[in-house]
């Protein structure tokens, strides 16, 4: 193997390193943002359930 085919190897796991560690993270937000949508104010300013 030479030496520019180790580099481009090298580069492409880097970036797609870089490609799992953002959609890991963007799908943790999602979840995040999906999970116990009832933890909120109602329109009345009564508390939040309790198990928020």
């Amino acid at each position: 193997m030479t030496g520019a085919q180790q580099r481009r190897l090298a580069i492409s796991g880097a970036f797609l390193a870089i490609g799992l560690f953002i959609a890991a993270n963007a799908h943790l937000i999602a979840v995040a943002m999906d999970s116990q949508p009832d933890c909120t104010l109602s329109e009345r300013a009564a508390a939040a359930k309790p198990a928020c």
